[in-house]
């Protein structure tokens, strides 16, 4: 016979999955190192490892994408 799990605890806040811009406001603001310790609990419980990841690869590409634009543009109107 299996334990039975104890109930869920009604004085706990209901945790819901992070929506896509929280998932990439966590991980623009991780990028300069800047979050408040509140909300880095926040993200703690309701985004998952994956997100991050996937988000992170995808946001660390459009900044190199826009950066390596900004440099052509720079150097070919000198």
């Amino acid at each position: 016979m299996t334990p039975a799990e104890p109930p869920p605890d009604p004085a706990a806040p209901a945790t819901r999955p992070a929506t896509l811009l929280e998932i990439a406001g966590a991980v623009f603001w991780s990028f300069f190192g800047i979050r408040k310790g509140t909300a880095m609990q926040r993200d703690a419980v309701t985004i998952k490892p994956h997100q991050v990841i996937v988000v992170g690869i995808l946001a660390a590409a459009i900044l190199v994408a826009s950066l390596l634009i900004l440099v052509r543009l720079i150097t070919h109107s000198v």
